[in-house]
């Protein structure tokens, strides 16, 4: 085990990792992030741009936690910008298209509600309905939390069957078997990456797991002070001072994250990352070598030059994706 250990701090890391996009994936590595979608006719198209993170200009963004805030921010622009790129490419029809700008806002609204709902308001309101918990910080906490992780879980079931995501979630398996490859060290090609797993522990299905187990924790605490400064606490007070507290629950996890990937050995973070690795089952799936073969592109392009120059080494990369 000490030399598993000892093997594992050894290997160099790198910040390598993406996400699944329309008919393709987005990979991201050191300085530079790529994009590779096909689109109707079987042509590979290819988005490549260079990239520096807040967290390699600023010191206070390179903190712990705080590097994960920025992190999070960074990611879902770049999925944003890319998810859209990707639309372009394999539904050219609708590029043409001109965007109602009141439809997208009221999409981005409804969209921001809906998570709002299910995932705070919802899971508080059944918790204060049927149990009278509302002033024990971390029994209120826990069975909301229940709660938020089981709607989390039918939500990714259900948009399971649409047809357009499963297809996405093939990619996202795409996207964890390149990134296997290109960390075992062996040459990255269709036949090899195809025999790595489609779970990967730094995923954002996982973190997304890791966030609502910190966030039981973090509310607790937050409660804890409000009660024992005003002696109550009401669901609109909890929605308050919750809300403000997610970016602290993202960077806290962030860190968990990191740690449970490189630690994989201990049994501690054998635990915590096995309900994220079971509800990537969900969120991934067996990929067609066609598209394995746009997570290749994607990969090499992100990398340039230097891929040949990185290929070929074994490593611990540190990227969720």
């Amino acid at each position: 085990m000490i030399r598993t250990i000892l093997l594992t701090i050894m290997k160099p890391s790198i910040l390598v990792g993406g996400q699944a996009v329309i008919e393709g994936v987005m990979m991201r590595v050191p300085g530079a992030y790529a994009t590779a979608a096909r689109d109707p006719e079987g042509k590979i198209h290819v988005d490549r741009h260079e990239f520096k993170s807040i967290t390699e200009k600023s010191k206070i963004w390179n903190k712990p936690i705080f590097r994960g805030m920025a992190g999070l921010f960074e990611a879902m622009k770049m999925g944003m910008t890319t998810l859209q790129w990707s639309a372009d490419i394999a539904m050219p029809e609708e590029k043409d298209k001109k965007p109602n700008p009141i439809v997208e806002i009221f999409s981005t609204i409804f969209a921001i509600a809906l998570a709002l709902t299910l995932f705070m308001i919802a899971p508080m309101w059944l918790t204060t309905q049927l149990l009278e918990v509302e002033r024990e910080a971390f029994a209120f906490n826990i069975v909301s939390g229940a709660f938020r992780i089981t709607f989390f879980i039918i939500y990714l079931i259900l948009i399971s069957f649409m047809k357009d995501v499963s297809r996405l979630f093939q990619y996202h398996g795409a996207e964890h078997r390149v990134v296997y490859n290109f960390e075992s060290g062996e040459k990255v090609d269709i036949i090899n990456a195809q025999s790595f797993p489609t779970q990967h522990p730094r995923c954002g299905t996982s973190f997304m797991f890791i966030v609502l187990l910190s966030a039981i924790i973090i509310f607790s605490i937050i409660d804890s002070i409000v009660i024992s400064i005003i002696g109550d606490i009401s669901l609109p007070i909890r929605l308050l001072v919750h809300l403000p507290m997610i970016p602290l629950v993202a960077g806290l996890s962030y860190e968990v994250i990191k740690i449970t990937a490189r630690k994989g050995d201990s049994l501690l973070f054998k635990m915590l990352r096995a309900p994220g690795l079971w509800l990537q089952n969900i969120t991934t799936s067996k990929p067609e070598d066609r598209m394995v073969e746009v997570a290749i592109v994607a990969l090499k392009e992100a990398f340039g030059d230097k891929f040949e120059e990185m290929q070929g080494k074994e490593y611990v990369a540190e990227a969720i994706g």
